[in-house]
């Protein structure tokens, strides 16, 4: 089935806004702790509370996000949590205790985390399963783009002997998530189904009902690891174990990083056309080989006898070889999540993968940043079987998945073939 005209322009209208968001948290994202411990010298244990609280307020509030989408739909919430995010990232700017930098953090970050799938719920609504990967493959690409040009532009506004100039940029977060709001506010959304038999009233009910989906239990935790070995090691014990072991130095770090970024962005779209054509499955599995492959290269960056250069030059490679990874993710996991939805509660399947989202970049640094600090070898081993692990999960959900789930290209192929029409499966309507 092809996407309306309406469908279309409500889908670029969320990209739009998407990258919006994106750029706003890019201008502040990597400079929150310098802000908080130095610019605001409240000191380093509560720069680390800052970052805390963000996952905290994430792990209080998606659990009732995902009822309030079903029962109100997206829209209106991603509206409140756009203002409570816009709000926080003022105050942050403008708090000059710890007492109120804490509060100020607990309000972004509850905003922050509801936004994730209230957009991915929208593009969902506003997507057919025909050309679903394509718009959240648009999705992270947009993602990128913002917060690597929000962070390059940050970078050069920022000023740590002046507070103005990190209250400015709070401030222009806070505009971007207000104007995001002005943008999605004028999406017509298309008429979601009515969830028949879901229990009314109760946030245990809804999850209770998920949680008998076996498919969306193995891909959670499947999630969990793809997000604990991946991203919950980029900022914490990858960055670690390079500076350590690898002698990294920080400009190289930031190559790194942008190595990454700028494998996505080129990548996105060629990948793409590849990805839609496979098992899902299959296509997860790939990528836990690409990212134990990344590991051995981030050993020998490490653990090798080779020179600084060829160090630096490996590391580099680790977070590009993640990047090409990420790109494959993009346009495979997020529509999974929304085929294995029942009619209606894409809300609440979206907001209990972003919940283990959380966790995973909870848990993440909690137990790489140390790790990769001074247990280098063992590090590295860790999360190469880690990755391996991801192989194997993903190759197990695959003999859970029917076919329009796994392969839905293939799916359509055959309706066509057989004279029929091509249409959206009921699991997959939300």
């Amino acid at each position: 089935m092809n996407v309306t005209r309406a469908m279309g322009a409500a889908v670029r209208r969320i990209h739009v806004g998407n990258a919006l968001s994106a750029f706003g948290l890019g201008f502040t994202v990597p400079y929150l702790y310098v802000y908080v411990a130095q610019v605001r010298g409240l000191g380093a244990m509560t720069a680390g509370l800052v970052l805390a609280v963000f996952a905290v307020a994430a792990l209080i509030v998606l659990p009732f996000a995902g009822r309030a989408i079903v029962q109100r739909g997206p829209l209106p919430v991603l509206i409140v949590a756009l203002i409570t995010a816009a709000l926080g990232a003022l105050s942050l700017g403008l708090a000059g205790n710890a007492t109120a930098v804490l509060a100020a953090a607990a309000a972004l970050g509850a905003g922050q985390a509801v936004m994730q799938p209230a957009l991915a719920t929208m593009i969902v609504d506003c997507s057919t399963a025909e050309t679903r990967s394509r718009a959240f493959a648009t999705q992270f690409f947009l993602q990128n783009l913002g917060l690597g040009v929000g962070g390059l532009i940050g970078g050069h506004l920022v000023d740590t002997t002046r507070v103005s100039s990190f209250t400015l940029l709070f401030a222009i977060e806070a505009a971007m998530f207000l104007l995001l709001a002005v943008v999605i506010a004028g999406v017509r959304m298309p008429h979601a189904p009515r969830v028949e038999g879901a229990p009314r009233g109760s946030v245990k009910g809804g999850w209770k009902q998920m949680l008998g989906n076996r498919a969306m239990v193995q891909l959670s935790v499947l999630g969990f690891v793809l997000f604990f070995a991946c991203y919950g090691q980029f900022e914490s014990g990858l960055s670690a174990y390079g500076v350590e072991a690898a002698g990294i130095s920080t400009s190289a770090l930031g190559t790194a990083l942008a190595a990454n970024t700028a494998v996505i962005v080129v990548a996105q779209f060629a990948v793409l056309r590849f990805v839609e054509r496979q098992k899902r499955s299959r296509v997860i599995a790939a990528v836990g080989l690409i990212w134990a492959l990344a590991w051995a290269v981030a050993g020998y960056a490490g653990l090798g006898n080779g020179s600084q250069e060829m160090a630096t030059a490996a590391f580099v490679s680790t977070y590009a070889l993640f990047g090409l990874g990420e790109a494959m993710l993009s346009p495979t996991v997020a529509p999974l999540v929304a085929d294995l939805a029942p009619a209606g509660l894409a809300g609440q399947y979206n907001s209990a993968f972003a919940l283990v989202k959380q966790l995973a970049l909870a848990v993440g640094p909690a137990v790489g940043g140390p790790m990769g600090a001074s247990l280098h070898a063992p590090y590295v081993v860790t999360f190469l079987v880690f990755s391996l692990g991801i192989t194997v999960l993903a190759l197990r959900l695959g003999r859970q998945l029917t076919v329009v789930q796994d392969q839905p290209w293939v799916a359509r192929k055959r309706v066509v073939a057989r004279g029929g029409v091509a249409v959206e499966p009921v699991a997959a309507q939300a």
